[in-house]
C-alpha cells in the first residue's frame, strides 16, 4: 500500500488554504448543517403541492419511532377503499395488529431459517446475514399481503397503540437478543444429535415464550371485535363480533389479489421483462416469498400514472436519505448541490448505486398525484406516515428526476400493466439474501 507522504500533505494544505471556494465552505459549514447550505432555492421553488392529476385522500398517518412505514403505506390505500365503501370522512385500520403479527412470524421463520442451516458455521455468510438482520420492523409489500390473508385485519380503534408499539426499539433490542441465544440453543441441538421432533418441540417453546412477551408489548391480539362508526350523515352502524378474516373478506375482497410488485433495478444481474425473488426474505413461513417484476423506469412510471388517473393511490418504496428537505417536505435532487460545496465528485447513477451500497430502498410511503407537462410528469405528490408536522400537513413532493434516481418498487393494479402483468407469471431468479432489493424488510 502506498503511504502518504508529508509532500503531498504540504502541497494539499497550500491548494486549501489557497482556495477562497474551501474557505467559504469551511466558514458556511462552521455552523449550518450541510444539507442547508447545499439548498438551491430557485430549484425547490418549482416544488410546487400543485397537481394536474391529484386524488383527495385523508389526513396522514403517524408510523411515530417504528419502521411499519410499509404497513402504515399499506393500510393507507386501504382504508380509502373501506371509507369510500361505508362513506367514511375518517378512518385507520390498525398497523400495530399487523406489525404483531408480522413479528411474531417473522420469529418462527427466523427459527426456521436457523434450523435448515444449522449444518453450516456461525460465520457462513448466509447465517451472519440471518443473525445480523434478525426481526425488527420493516417489511415488503408481499409480506403485508401475507400477514393480511392469514389474520384479516381490524379497525384502529379496536386495537391501538401502546408505549411498545409506536417506539419499537427497546422490544426489537430484547426480542433479537432472545432470538440469538434461541439459535444458540437449536445449533447445538442440532450438533449433539437430537431428533427433528426435539428440535420442534424445543422451537415452539421458544415461539410461546416470545408470544407471551410481545401480547405483554402490544396486548393480545383480538380474535373478534364489534366494528362500529358513524358515517359522514352521523349515522352510527354497528357489526357485531366480526372476526378480523371476516372484516378483510368483506371490506377488501380479492382487491390484493389483483396487485402485482413492480421494481426499477437497472443492475447487470436483473434482465427487465424478468421477475425476481430474495432468497430467505419472508415473514409467514407457510405463505409466498416476495415477486418482484423489473421494468424499464419509462414503463415503471406509465403504470403508476395509468392507476393515478383511474383514481386509484399507489403504494411504493424509495430511498428518502437522498436530496430531501423533511420540514418543507421535498425531495428532489436538484434543490441540493452538495457537488458544488464540497469540491467532491458525488456522482454515480442508480445501477451502480446498487450494487456499491450507496442507495437502497428504506421507505414506503403512498403517492397520491402527479403533475402531468407536456404528456410527461415532473413532480408527484406523496402521502408520508411521519404526521403532520412537515410537509403541506404531512404531505410531500417529489420531483420526477428524484423519482427516477431513488424509486424502486410499487405495487399497481395487474390491469395498468396490460400484457406486461402477464409476465409475473415466470419462474422468479433467485436473488441472494443481502441483494439490495429486500433493504425494506430491513
Amino acid at each position: 500500500m502506498e503511504k502518504l507522504t508529508k509532500e503531498l500533505l504540504e502541497q494539499w494544505s497550500e491548494e486549501y488554504n489557497g482556495s477562497a471556494e474551501r474557505q467559504l465552505a469551511t466558514m458556511a459549514l462552521s455552523k449550518t448543517n450541510l444539507n442547508d447550505v447545499s439548498y438551491v432555492a430557485s430549484a425547490a421553488f418549482d416544488m410546487k403541492q400543485k397537481f394536474s392529476v391529484e386524488i383527495k385522500t385523508m389526513d396522514v398517518t403517524d408510523q411515530m419511532h417504528s419502521g411499519r412505514c410499509w404497513l402504515f403505506a399499506a393500510t393507507n390505500i386501504l382504508r380509502e377503499k373501506i371509507a369510500k365503501a361505508l362513506g367514511l370522512e375518517k378512518f385507520e385500520l390498525s398497523q400495530s395488529y399487523l406489525a404483531f403479527w408480522d413479528k411474531f412470524e417473522r420469529c418462527n421463520y427466523f427459527l426456521e431459517n436457523i434450523i435448515d442451516t444449522a449444518d453450516r458455521p456461525a460465520d457462513d455468510r448466509t447465517v451472519s446475514f440471518i443473525l445480523t438482520s434478525g426481526v425488527h420492523d420493516g417489511g415488503q409489500w408481499d409480506m403485508f399481503v401475507n400477514i393480511v390473508e392469514k389474520y384479516g385485519l381490524v379497525p384502529k380503534d379496536v386495537f391501538g397503540e401502546t408505549g411498545q408499539s409506536c417506539d419499537t426499539s427497546g422490544m426489537n433490542g430484547i426480542v433479537n437478543r432472545n432470538l440469538k441465544a434461541c439459535a444458540v440453543k437449536l445449533r447445538n441441538m442440532i450438533k449433539e444429535g437430537s431428533s427433528s421432533e426435539e428440535v420442534k418441540e424445543e422451537k415452539n417453546r421458544m415461539l410461546q415464550k416470545l408470544y407471551a412477551f410481545l401480547c405483554s408489548c402490544y396486548t393480545e391480539p383480538p380474535k373478534t371485535f364489534d366494528f362500529e362508526y358513524v358515517d359522514k350523515n352521523g349515522i352510527y352502524h354497528a357489526e357485531r363480533e366480526m372476526t378480523p378474516k371476516a372484516f378483510y373478506e368483506k371490506y377488501v375482497g380479492d382487491y390484493l389479489c389483483k396487485m402485482i410488485s413492480i421494481i426499477n433495478a437497472p443492475t447487470e444481474d436483473k434482465p427487465f421483462y424478468r421477475t425476481f425473488t430474495v432468497d430467505r426474505l419472508g415473514n409467514v413461513a407457510e405463505a409466498k416469498g416476495v415477486k418482484y417484476l423489473n421494468l424499464p423506469m419509462p414503463e415503471f412510471k406509465g403504470a403508476v400514472v395509468r392507476q393515478l388517473q383511474a383514481g386509484k393511490v399507489v403504494w411504493f418504496g424509495s430511498d428518502v436519505g437522498k436530496g430531501g428537505d423533511r420540514k418543507n417536505g421535498i425531495w428532489d435532487d436538484n434543490s441540493f448541490n452538495a457537488e458544488l460545496l464540497t469540491g467532491l465528485d458525488l456522482e454515480i447513477n442508480k445501477g451502480d448505486g446498487l450494487d456499491y451500497r450507496f442507495s437502497a430502498m428504506g421507505h414506503a410511503m403512498v403517492i397520491t398525484g402527479v403533475n402531468i407537462k407536456d404528456g410527461k410528469p415532473t413532480r408527484w405528490k406523496i402521502e408520508n406516515s411521519w404526521g403532520d408536522k412537515n410537509g403541506a400537513k404531512g404531505y410531500y413532493v417529489c420531483s420526477d428526476s428524484w423519482f427516477d434516481a431513488y424509486v424502486y418498487q410499487a405495487a399497481i393494479e395487474k390491469e395498468y400493466l396490460g400484457e406486461t402483468a402477464d409476465l409475473f407469471e415466470e419462474e422468479p431468479i433467485v436473488l441472494k439474501p443481502w441483494d439490495p432489493m429486500g433493504t425494506l424488510a430491513l
